[in-house]
């Protein structure tokens, strides 16, 4: 792993998985940037996958645009392929997508999810496994903006009626290990209701030795 000097980390940050590209509606930009001024504001710490184009860019933007930190992690391979944004307050480059997804995992304190493609699906849900799993508590934000995520709660409910999902697992049932934000002002205010004192997660060592 290559990292830049030590730099001063905010004392809450949160993962924010999306995708590369801005997609076909311009809600899903704006949605980016609402959010990254939020945590700007709010003083909170933004940790992704590093690019600088698309969501992944605007949101990182405009946490730096409000003075906030922002740190990119990003493997070698992928450096050109989703032009790192360079202004990044740190970057983190790995050897390859697992170390980069380990990484991001232990430096945030919540997950949320915007519009993204296939990589932000499998970031999603390796941490929904995790968390099914009882591996850790973070809080886990699906950001179901202009209704991009439906098809995927209308899956994710399926699985439950099936039967291969705890009640206690869907969003919306008992107790919840992810909630599901229609609107972009609507998740930092979600993330922050779940998220406990500063501290250590009990079950992130444990996490770490079996990754």
């Amino acid at each position: 792993m290559v990292t830049a000097s030590p730099v001063y980390a905010p004392p809450l940050a949160i993962c924010v998985y999306c995708g590369a590209a801005s997609g076909e509606d311009p809600v899903y930009a704006t949605a980016a940037r609402t959010l990254g001024e939020a945590m700007a504001k709010a003083g909170i710490g933004l940790v992704y996958g590093g690019g600088g184009i698309g969501l992944m860019g605007a949101v990182a933007r405009a946490v730096l645009a409000g003075g906030g930190h922002v740190l990119g992690v990003i493997p070698e391979f992928l450096k050109a392929r989703e032009v790192h944004l360079k202004e990044v307050t740190e970057l983190i480059i790995t050897k390859d997508m697992h170390e980069r997804k380990m990484t991001m995992f232990q430096r945030a304190d919540a997950f949320v999810t915007l519009p993204g493609g296939m990589g932000t699906l499998e970031e999603l849900f390796e941490q929904l496994t995790w968390a099914q799993l009882g591996q850790h508590k973070k809080p886990i934000i699906i950001a179901n903006i202009g209704g991009f995520w439906d098809p995927l709660i209308t899956l994710l409910d399926h699985m439950g009626e099936q039967g291969f999902l705890h009640k206690a697992f869907i969003a919306g049932t008992g107790s919840p290990r992810y909630q599901i934000v229609s609107e972009a002002a609507g998740i930092l205010p979600a993330c922050l209701a779940q998220l406990p004192a500063k501290g250590v997660h009990a079950a992130d060592a444990d996490i770490a030795r079996k990754f």
